[in-house]
């Protein structure tokens, strides 16, 4: 998408209400008695003591603690449901199901029966209210109501989930301005939150994209694939990269599993472009980029001697 078919919306922008369709998040359902047993041994956070009324952000690693995908595990009545990168979720489906075993346990890529919309703005949460789906006031908070989730990003936005052939009629109820997905994937760059996709699969352990920092990740829970490794990265102090949210204007582009530089490591790839999304000048994304050139302030580039970006703050301390 070019810059200029993004709106650039801003979060809450005028105090109205804006949504999003997500096409590229895709929703995946596990369901069966043994549900939630399975997904607290795949996942690294903790669904065993999830309630019916959060969601929680989890990722699931291969033996080598690398992020084949992160997900919003929400729950339902008859299991859960992952909310992930659209182009994995058939495989990652299939793959989950090797585990499955013996277990009483379902798992089925509905990314067609499902549809993601982001609804942001300061009178989201009254709109969303009265259609009976106001979730509380704590993080990843849910309310369902007729088929349809609701689930609490941050303060005035809001992930609705909704079988697809309801989209249409629910959004047009909510009403407020219509935006691009691109809007709502800035305002998650902004945020510090990462999708992993094709392009960045199997290339992270959890704490470089800090899925750790936003909650996705629970130390003291027991084993699941890639538990060790992840474990030691994290105290054995052996982290070497680490995400960063940065800017480069307009006519640089930059993608989804790009190379990044560092003037430190002569021509050799050290970091890896995550999400993009185009801003006012330019775009906006999140990289996994060596945490000591960032903290010495280093030049990081797109190409080996190329033009370097424009590192920027994010919400929480890493």
């Amino acid at each position: 998408m070019t810059h200029q078919q993004t709106s650039q919306l801003t979060p809450g922008g005028d105090g109205g209400i804006k949504r999003a369709r997500l096409a590229r998040h895709g929703v995946l359902s596990v369901s069966g008695a043994d549900a939630r047993a399975f997904l607290h041994a795949q996942l690294t956070n903790d669904v065993e003591h999830l309630g019916t009324d959060a969601a929680r952000l989890a990722g699931w690693c291969s033996a080598k603690g690398r992020l084949l995908a992160n997900f919003a595990v929400v729950p339902r009545t008859d299991g859960f449901l992952l909310v992930a990168a659209r182009d994995l979720a058939a495989a990652i489906a299939k793959r989950l199901t090797m585990f499955v075993l013996r277990s009483k346990v379902k798992i089925a890529d509905e990314s067609d029966g499902w549809t993601a919309t982001g609804v942001w703005g300061a009178g989201a949460r009254a709109r969303l209210a009265a259609l009976g789906l106001a979730p509380g006031e704590a993080p990843l908070a849910v309310a369902a109501a007729g088929g349809r989730i609701a689930v609490r990003v941050d303060a005035d936005r809001f992930l609705l989930l909704a079988a697809a052939g309801e989209a249409t009629a629910l959004e047009a109820r909510i009403g407020g301005q219509e935006a691009l997905e691109d809007d709502w994937s800035l305002l998650e760059i902004r945020s510090g939150r990462v999708l992993i996709t094709q392009a960045t699969q199997d290339q992270f352990v959890p704490q470089m994209v800090a899925l750790d920092a936003i909650g996705g990740v629970d130390f003291k829970k027991g084993c699941y694939p890639g538990q060790e490794v992840v474990a030691r990265t994290q105290y054995r102090g052996q982290l070497k990269r680490r995400i960063v949210r940065a800017r480069v204007p307009a006519g640089l582009e930059v993608r989804p599993g790009q190379d990044l530089y560092s003037d430190d490591a002569a021509g050799e790839a050290s970091g890896t472009v995550v999400n993009v999304a185009p801003a006012a000048g330019g775009s906006e994304f999140l990289a996994v980029a060596p945490i000591a050139a960032v903290e010495e302030h280093k030049p990081i580039r797109t190409a080996p001697g190329g033009a370097q970006i424009e590192v920027l703050a994010l919400p929480y301390s890493q």
